[in-house]
């Protein structure tokens, strides 16, 4: 054993003439180091390491990168090349320990399994039908787009070929010019994602046109493929091309029809057999090897493959099967390897460098100029066919399968490989920000005064943004709505939005860019809860009157899911805005967390809302599966103790209480002899504070003049709905006494079981004797007090919670509700710096003057 380990050891050595290495056969795994084995002789243990090595030196990089919101694509390749010759790999010793010569066919064989059966996955997940959809326009700005970078690529390719290449110009032209107009489809739904494109007209346009540019791709690989492989022989390269037509052929009318056999073979609802699936996984390899036997790329075969493949569940369960496993461990290994074939060092001298450069701008300029004028042509604006443009600069899987396959084949020497691999990242990487800073979107919106329930009129529709996660969401949200009592005189118009987490999957881009309505099944998990919850939210719509639903579809990170709710709300002129708990209902009654960025997600659209907000604490409410008007019942109570946010509960209760079917119960809780001190004291304390800091004794007039001015709006509001509702036996309106924090729990918890909804106000920014010292073990800061009491484990109810904020930012604004005007947003990022700075404004703004005018 020693003299085999010596002798692979001695290959190794001498191979770098490019000599053959030898490989001993029995060095596969190690006996342990404690028989003196080095596991790093082995194949196995040592691609183990390599592998590790190029998971963690990704992740990192990804995590870098993030906050310049680079897609994962960059930090693959440049993981690589970190690994590689350009920088760890110019140690010696590095480079023959971890990345010794005799490793790289156990290396590249893996790389290329993960990307045989990455390519069948987006061949799976490709909807051409999209194309059709999106008409002509998509067509020609794909290939205006590919037009010219084609021609430069022809054009610096007598600059890069060097005469002594054996291959012919006329293959690398080809090659040169494929990897310079290709735009790489699942990298741009990420970048698109990241710059709050994907729901934009832009963004379908952009994602419709990277479409059709890589079905060219693809073709024009396989014409490259055949050519550089059969580069003496003209009939030989004919013979390639008409086998990979043939194969296409046969997998359209023989595989395809197969394949829907089986779909048909099994029942709706249950799952495919192991059997199937294990054919189907085959079924990528044998196309692989036929492919790459009849003269294309192995690729090739496995992307034709997955697109014959139908949408529907068997492509959801394949997907499900395969894709965390192949794009999260196996495909890096094939940017890595790109990264460690690319020689930085190679690239010599400052002529070489220059031509660098310029490829890079030209090519930039050629995709752009080529988008601008088709655009143009269709009447869009220049702005919008300049971002076009640089948005289908992206590069990514298919452009460094052209340039490894143009290495193998030695079309492309060191020099000309690491030319385009830098063209490839520094296009790439540039898009973010250069869109970001040009790309400022003009949208006309009207703004609206009319953001709360209470300012509302009631006599005109209201708007309603409801936002769901799951499925399980929708019972207690459609009987909210309905219970809000849509009428012709109020009709309800509602915005379905469901929030859905940004995976980075192409499949996932496709479910907002491709609204489905031909009855088809769904692609994924996520599609398919899409499909349940707007077919849930649509039958609502069917059986109950005077409502208009619209679904929509968020799909961001959890951390600026936010910006597109407030962003949307702010568009669609929304009133109400209601989001679901982080927590969720057990079995046993108690209250567990979903998601912990639920939270964040929910704080951070209190903060920045353009509207008022209700928080729903989903305990179910009774007859959630009844959606006719005459079979609601429901038992609803307010908690009232002062406030904007508790007027804007009492306001939308008021409203929910001219339905039939809706008791409700005003329970307002007056200061006793023993609060008026604490009171007083509370105020003297906050205006002492003032003044202190200020040296303004002014300050203390302000105070007092605004929980004055605050206790008359809730005078004029109680007794306005008092003596509108005096007469109706479904109204009950009573008043608790209580001293303090505690007398106020235990008047809650002595209430009846009979209630199934609690309205009550966050009560933020108010000071209250009576919720003194709640807020000291508040699990839920964001509920509020009382709200946070009654969404708490340990509360005997089991009624559902709708914890309310007012909006009260435009009180003091003049009647904006008639003004049209045309505004340029800011970045998104500058708009998230934007709404926290008004919230901080608006949640601190002094409450309005009585000249405001009052509108209960």
């Amino acid at each position: 054993m020693a003299a085999a380990v010596a002798a692979v050891k001695a290959a190794a050595n001498n191979s770098s003439d490019g000599s053959i290495v030898c490989y001993a056969p029995t060095m596969i795994t190690t006996n342990g180091i404690w028989q003196g084995d080095n596991p790093l002789d082995y194949s196995l243990p040592l691609f183990i390491l390599q592998l590790t090595m190029v998971v963690i030196t990704t992740r990192i990089l990804v995590v870098i990168l993030k906050p310049f919101r680079q897609p994962r694509v960059i930090s693959e390749i440049m993981g690589g090349v970190l690994l590689g010759p350009s920088v760890l790999g110019k140690s010696e010793k590095f480079a023959t320990t971890i990345f010794p010569l005799r490793s790289v066919m156990v290396l590249e064989t893996m790389a290329n399994v993960g990307l045989l059966y990455f390519l069948f996955l987006v061949g799976l997940e490709m909807d051409i039908s999209v194309i059709r959809r999106m008409g002509k326009r998509a067509v020609v700005i794909a290939i205006a787009g590919m037009i010219l970078p084609f021609l430069i690529g022809a054009a610096f390719s007598f600059l890069l070929h060097k005469r002594e290449q054996p291959m012919n110009q006329g293959t690398f032209i080809l090659f040169l010019g494929v990897a310079l107009s290709v735009t790489a489809f699942p990298v741009l739904a990420r970048v698109l994602a990241e710059l709050k494109l994907v729901n934009t007209e832009l963004g379908r346009i952009a994602l419709s046109s990277a479409l059709v540019n890589d079905m060219c791709a693809w073709a024009l690989l396989a014409l490259a493929i055949a050519l550089a492989e059969n580069d003496t022989s003209s009939l030989a390269s004919l013979y390639v091309v008409l086998s990979s037509a043939a194969f296409v052929l046969i997998c359209i009318f023989i595989v395809r029809p197969a394949v829907c056999w089986i779909i048909r073979r099994t029942p709706e609802g249950e799952s495919f057999s192991d059997f199937y699936i294990c054919l189907i996984l085959t079924g990528v390899m044998i196309s692989g090897f036929i492919t790459d036997a009849i003269g294309t790329h192995s690729v090739f075969g496995a992307f034709v493959f997955g697109l014959v493949i139908p949408n529907g569940p068997l492509g959801a369960t394949l997907i499900e099967k395969l894709e965390d496993f192949v794009s999260g461990l196996l495909l890096p290994l094939f940017f890595a390897i790109s990264g460690l074939r690319t020689n930085v060092g190679s690239i010599q001298g400052p002529g070489t460098w220059g031509i660098l450069l310029l490829v890079i701008f030209l090519a930039c300029v050629g995709k752009i100029a080529g988008t601008i004028i088709v655009c143009l042509f269709y009447q869009m604006p220049f702005d919008e066919g300049f971002t076009l443009g640089l948005l289908m600069n992206t590069k990514g899987l298919v452009e460094l399968i052209v340039l490894n396959v143009g290495r193998d084949q030695k079309v492309l020497d060191d020099e000309a490989f690491a030319i385009m691999v830098i063209v490839a990242v520094v296009m790439t990487g540039i898009i973010t920000p250069i869109v970001t800073t040009v790309y400022k979107p003009a949208r006309r919106f009207i703004p609206y005064k009319r953001r709360s329930i209470q300012r509302s009129k009631p006599d005109a529709e209201l708007r309603v943004l409801v936002c769901v996660h799951t499925p399980r969401n929708v019972p207690t949200m459609i009987n909210l709505l309905e219970a809000s009592h849509p009428t012709k005189r109020s009709p309800l118009c509602i915005y379905v939005l469901h929030l859905v987490e940004l995976s980075g999957r192409a499949s996932a881009m496709l479910i907002v860019h491709n609204t489905r309505k031909s009855g088809r099944p769904a692609l994924n998990r996520t599609q398919a809860q899409s499909d349940h919850i707007i077919n849930a939210f649509e039958n609502y719509e069917q059986h109950a009157g005077c409502v208009s639903v619209q679904p929509l579809t968020a799909i961001s990170p959890y951390s600026t899911m936010h910006e597109d709710i407030c962003n949307l709300a702010e568009d669609k002129r929304v009133a109400f805005l209601i989001i679901p708990f982080h927590k969720q209902q057990t079995v046993d009654g108690g209250m567990e967390a979903m998601n912990p960025a639920f939270r964040t997600m929910n704080q951070n659209v209190l903060a920045n809302a353009p509207c008022s907000v209700g928080i729903l604490v989903d305990r179910g409410l009774n007859g959630s599966n009844r959606l006719a008007a005459n079979q609601v019942s429901h038992h609803v109570v307010v908690l009232f103790f002062g406030g904007p946010d508790d007027r804007e509960a009492l306001s939308y209760a008021w409203r929910m209480s001219e339905h039939p079917g809706i008791s409700l119960t005003v329970m307002r809780f007056v200061p006793g002899d023993g609060a008026g001190g604490a009171e007083s004291a509370s105020a003297a304390a906050s205006a002492t504070t003032a003044t202190d800091a200020e040296g303004n004794n002014s300050r203390i007039l302000s105070v007092e003049t605004d929980l004055g001015w605050e206790k008359q709006l809730d005078e004029e509001l109680i007794n306005d709905f008092r003596m509108k509702n005096v007469n109706d036996e479904s109204i009950l309106y009573t008043e608790k006494l209580v001293n303090n924090g505690e007398e106020t729990v235990a008047a809650i918890r002595s209430m009846d079981n009979v209630h199934d909804l609690f309205i009550v106000g966050r009560g933020q920014g108010m000071i209250s004797p009576l919720t003194a010292g709640l807020t000291d073990w508040s699990e839920c800061p964001e509920l509020g007090a009382i709200g946070d009491l009654l969404a708490s484990s340990d509360f005997a109810a089991t009624a559902s919670v709708l914890v309310m904020q007012q909006y009260v930012g435009d009180q003091d604004q003049g009647p904006a509700e008639d003004v049209d005007t045309l505004q340029t947003p800011n970045s998104p990022d500058e708009q998230n710096a934007q709404f926290n700075n008004a919230n901080q404004i608006n949640r601190r703004s002094t409450p309005p003057r009585p000249q405001d005018g009052f509108n209960p």
